[in-house]
């Protein structure tokens, strides 16, 4: 498998929605375990409320990853094939709502 950034720009009207949208991921996810696996999203606040997301995954092919964006009912505006990690430090703590 190949690491994918996903970005999705106003995918969602609120954090409730997206909740929902990660619950479809999820489930969708395990049907295709062969073929691709979510890793971490980072939430975008965006204009007028509405949230986006910047998403890693792991997928046997860009294709595989609309596969499941169809399937789960989530927008994708780019993927990028990930060519190397350079980590400096571990991700933040997540932010308490």
């Amino acid at each position: 498998m190949n690491t994918y950034v996903i970005l999705r720009r106003s995918g969602w009207r609120s954090p409730e929605e997206l909740e929902a949208a990660a619950e479809r991921s999820t489930k969708v996810g395990e049907e295709m375990s062969e073929d691709i696996r979510w890793i971490r999203s980072y939430v975008l606040e965006e204009d007028g409320g509405s949230v986006g997301t910047v998403c890693v995954y792991q997928a046997s092919s860009p294709e595989a990853i609309h596969e499941h964006a169809s399937r789960a009912e989530l927008p994708v505006d780019e993927i990028i094939a990930v060519a190397d990690t350079v980590r400096v430090r571990p991700d933040p703590e997540a932010a308490s709502a």
